[in-house]
């Protein structure tokens, strides 16, 4: 999913407009021209959230330390993906 892959890119250059220019401008009228009701995209963002938080909160094998900031951003750029489509 084109979403996922510019969360986890925006993620790790720490540039949150890369969504917004290379994914998030146009896509709701993408899906619309694909018959794609936006409400379903954005409950599909909202699980790829849940499970990419789940994955990076997971502390087994990780050194403890606090993430909260980390956490914060990566729900941020799902949040903006889901309210772009619906």
């Amino acid at each position: 999913e084109i979403i996922l892959r510019y969360v986890t890119y925006a993620t790790f250059s720490g540039d949150g407009s890369v969504l917004d220019d290379r994914c998030l401008n146009g896509l709701r009228e993408t899906y619309v021209a694909l018959g794609v009701p936006g409400a379903s995209v954005a409950a599909g963002v909202s699980k790829m959230k849940e499970a990419a938080l789940s994955i990076a909160n997971d502390r087994n094998g990780i050194t403890p330390g606090d993430c909260s900031a980390l956490m914060s951003e990566i729900a941020s750029y799902f949040d903006r993906a889901a309210a772009a489509v619906a």
